[in-house]
């Protein structure tokens, strides 16, 4: 009976501590991918005369 009880409580107390705890896992890294220059469809106005596009 007494080793039932502690164990009761024990859990209890596990349980009571450990419900306030959050996972907080980071999101994705987000990628960026360069405005202008070949290759990706996008020429700054004016850096097409240039030659630079």
């Amino acid at each position: 009976m007494k080793k039932s009880v502690i164990t009761l409580l024990t859990a209890a107390g596990l349980l009571s501590v450990l419900s306030g705890c959050a996972v907080y896992v980071p999101d994705a890294p987000v990628v960026v991918a360069p405005q202008g220059g070949p290759g990706n469809g996008f020429c700054p106005p004016g850096q097409a005369k240039k030659g630079r596009c």
